[in-house]
């Protein structure tokens, strides 16, 4: 396996967070690859020159809308194919997907969206979620092993929420029951498959010093096919780095 530490994090702003030491903690920690989401700048809006000088090449989709949305992902490994289009139209307009392969194992970075302004966003986020369980199925057929990171916006289990009343968008029954769906059509939760019952959390609100006291949801995932469970080696939240309202997710193979 070409590929042995992946970060998955939301940034909340690329521009700001690399104000707040990112492109340096990037040179120290030296992973693989980086996942990216909500970038929130176009892709000439960042000098690539200082992530190449630390080793890694970018790859980026922006959303039409500028300051909004976006992945994209760093990486030292260099990709056998990239694609940048899933498709699906409305969904790349919003900067929502990305896909790299390397060999025969394919990751997908993708910001899942969130439903918190509204009936309309949230069943936006509904069809979101019906369609790339689709669209995933589909691609699983052609490239079997693959890996699914990203800010997913939905808490699981209540083991991934410091609140588990809440019927707050990120924890409704439906949302719930379709991460549920996701685990049993064949892909694997990888911190909750070698942390069964340790809770850390993955974001935090800005508001009622909410991180300082750890009251924060598990919202980022990394999803492997079962065909990859036996090379996971680790998979945390690094919840001491801060760059953002997320905390970076570590995924490691043996």
């Amino acid at each position: 396996m070409k590929i042995k530490s992946i970060v998955s994090y939301n940034l909340n702003g690329i521009r700001a967070a690399m104000k707040k030491g990112f492109l340096e903690w990037m040179k120290e920690t030296n992973h693989d690859v980086y996942c990216i989401q909500e970038s929130k700048a176009q892709e000439d809006q960042v000098d690539p020159a200082l992530f190449e000088e630390i080793g890694y090449k970018g790859y980026w989709v922006c959303a039409e809308k500028k300051g909004y949305s976006g992945v994209t992902i760093f990486t030292k490994v260099k990709p056998d194919n990239v694609v940048y289009k899933s498709g699906m139209d409305k969904y790349d307009n919003e900067g929502r997907i990305i896909r790299m392969d390397f060999g025969d194992l394919t990751l997908l970075n993708c910001y899942f969206p969130s439903g918190t302004t509204g009936e309309e966003r949230q069943a936006f986020k509904y069809k979101f979620l019906d369609d790339l369980y689709d669209w995933v199925q589909e691609l699983k057929k052609e490239r079997p092993k693959l890996i699914v990171v990203g800010d997913y916006n939905i808490a699981h289990t209540e083991k991934d929420i410091h609140n588990p009343k809440s019927k707050n968008s990120g924890f409704l029954p439906d949302e719930r029951a379709w991460l549920t769906k996701w685990f049993e059509s064949g892909f694997v939760d990888s911190f909750r498959y070698l942390n069964p019952d340790q809770q850390q959390y993955s974001w935090w609100t800005y508001r009622f010093n909410a991180r300082k006291n750890n009251k924060g949801w598990r919202i980022d995932y990394q999803s492997v096919t079962e065909n990859l469970k036996d090379q996971l080696k680790a998979c945390q939240q690094l919840n001491d780095v801060h760059h953002s309202d997320h905390c970076p997710v570590l995924l490691e193979f043996k």
